[in-house]
């Protein structure tokens, strides 16, 4: 099974990938798991100053953040993965991601670092579950 993960490093993040792992019928020791993290774009004036070199760093060092925690935890459980950084639109980024990937499932929190962190469901997890073509598994 391919599974598409996406992680913002939020404690929802935890929660779906604590539920992951110990839900061997979705993540079995030969599932495909991809994590992806999105990195919202520089304003334009700052992204100018910095170049598009030191851009690109700041992104890769932000994604790194998020991503640590997350290989450490999957490497002790024993899972393959890859992680996958982008920079855009969170819900567009991880509907591309599963078209790119041709995920059997894609797999995320209900909330992530956004504004709206009291809403029923996040503006983000939303518009996944609307614009997915394959079953988005949200973890509250």
């Amino acid at each position: 099974m391919k599974v598409v993960f996406a992680a913002d490093g939020s404690s929802y993040t935890k929660k779906a990938l604590a539920y992951l792992v110990t839900h061997e019928s979705l993540v079995s020791k030969d599932a495909e798991l991809c994590v992806v993290n999105v990195q919202s774009p520089l304003p334009g004036p700052v992204k100018r100053a910095l170049g598009s070199t030191d851009a690109a760093a700041f992104h890769a060092e932000e994604a790194d953040k998020v991503f640590k925690p997350i290989k450490r935890f999957l490497d002790r459980h024993g899972l393959r993965h890859r992680c996958v950084s982008v920079v855009g639109t969170p819900a567009t980024e991880i509907v591309r991601a599963s078209q790119r990937e041709k995920a059997h499932l894609v797999v995320m929190g209900t909330h992530g670092h956004g504004l709206m962190g009291r809403a029923l469901m996040g503006s983000v997890a939303q518009r996944v579950v609307a614009d997915c073509d394959v079953p988005v598994l949200l973890v509250k």
